[in-house]
């Protein structure tokens, strides 16, 4: 009798959070609570990859992300659920993907040290021997206080099948000759391998992403042509196209002691510290110009000291100076450092005393890539060429998913992953 009320009572909370209904979330990389920054979520091996792992494979994804409020006594706990490829709940039940238990909860954190900002840093390695991934696809990691009613955040992630079909391809300028020197196209080939398609059109779709970004990712795309087993997305009407946009911009703030690359000052005032980016300047007209970059990426470091968690946090200040009236939207500072979203803090004001464009960004010390994009008054859409400018050069990475839609189970199984790059192409 005891081990039936045991198994009873497991049973009622496993359904229980089956039939969360999820209305409170975003199926998209979020945060719910203040005081929550620095997040990220990527392979345990590659700390600056797609949230990708193989299905099978023992691989694991690393969340890791700080609260400056210091908040240590949450109930933190984490599920995963399982999503169609244009990122909605699919019609799984969490046991038809979860091996063990549907929930865990998660307390590995630790504390800030020798930093004027304090803060508490948590890490979370999954999937585990208590939460185990049986199907491939797409996924929300979905991390919460005590129940779902009390959300933290939410993080995409993806799991393919060991066995991919094989994807080949290139990035060039677009076809179409409009924006033959503006635009990118990505055109590749899809061989199936050992997948059986009966129905093609409707069951196989891919989408592409440029440089870990959802806003403007390429959903549910279908082949143009083919035949059994390889199939064609080579496209002429800007079906897989993205606006090359420029070069991100870069700075430095690993070290407090001396200015990093275009950093022009740090101070100290007894409180915190506030650094100035180098003066930029908006740029929709000019040439190429090639750089380096992590492609709009950051990663944290303290290069004054060693150890864990001694990055501190930095007021850091962005000035653009715009040779044209900006008016019909505003202009956000834009890429890694601001989840790649639309981010109030990051907008721009207009300063008469100095006819310069300013934001300030309170930053954990490291590297950073970012673009200024403008939001048109009325619209959602993020706009990258209205102060950057466009090219069809600018080195871009696209990730391309291919996903099948299983006949049998009817969810969505990530069969193949590319990466193509303007560069090489490939």
């Amino acid at each position: 009798m005891k081990r039936l009320l045991i198994s009873l009572v497991i049973f009622v909370l496993m359904f229980g959070l089956q039939a969360q209904t999820y209305d409170n979330i975003a199926f998209d990389n979020r945060t719910y609570v203040n005081g929550l920054t620095s997040v990220s979520l990527t392979p345990v091996s590659v700390p600056l990859g797609y949230p990708l792992i193989t299905l099978g494979s023992g691989e694991q994804l690393c969340l890791n992300y700080d609260d400056l409020e210091g908040n240590d006594n949450r109930y933190l706990k984490y599920t995963v659920i399982h999503c169609t490829h244009d990122w909605k709940p699919s019609d799984l039940n969490s046991f038809d993907y979860i091996d063990g238990f549907t929930e865990d909860e998660f307390t590995d954190h630790s504390y800030s040290f020798n930093t004027v900002q304090s803060y508490v840093h948590f890490t979370l390695r999954f999937p585990n021997d208590m939460l185990r991934i049986t199907k491939s696809g797409n996924y929300l990691l979905f991390v919460y206080d005590d129940t779902p009613d009390n959300p933290i955040l939410t993080r995409r992630f993806m799991v393919k099948e060991p066995e991919e079909a094989i994807i080949t391809g290139e990035v060039h300028a677009a076809s179409d000759t409009r924006y033959r020197f503006t635009g990118q196209e990505v055109d590749f080939n899809v061989n199936t391998g050992r997948y059986v398609i009966h129905d093609p059109a409707r069951n196989l779709r891919a989408n592409i992403v440029q440089n870990g970004r959802w806003d403007n990712a390429i959903i549910g795309l279908r082949y143009r042509f083919g035949k059994p087993g390889e199939y064609s997305f080579d496209y002429d009407e800007n079906e897989n196209s993205f606006y090359g946009s420029s070069e991100f911009r870069t700075f430095s703030l690993k070290s407090l002691r001396y200015n990093g690359d275009r950093i022009a000052s740090i101070r100290y005032d007894g409180k915190g510290y506030y650094a100035l980016v180098l003066e930029d300047i908006a740029r929709p007209y000019g040439a190429y110009q090639g750089s380096t970059t992590l492609r709009g990426r950051c990663y944290w470091e303290n290069s004054d000291y060693s150890g864990e968690n001694r990055e501190d946090y930095v007021m850091t200040r962005f000035s653009l100076k715009c040779d044209f009236p900006v008016t019909g939207g505003d202009i956000y500072v834009f890429g890694e450092l601001t989840d790649w979203q639309i981010q109030e803090d990051a907008k721009l004001e207009y300063n008469p005393a100095t006819n310069y464009w300013e934001a300030e960004l309170y930053l954990k010390q490291g590297i950073y890539n970012y673009q200024y994009v403008f939001v048109h008054d009325g619209s959602t859409e993020i706009d990258a060429t209205y102060i950057e400018g466009s090219h069809w050069e600018t080195q871009n990475e696209y990730g391309v998913f291919v996903y099948l839609t299983d006949e049998t189970s009817l969810y969505d199984r990530l069969i193949g992953v590319g990466y193509f790059n303007t560069v090489s192409g490939k």
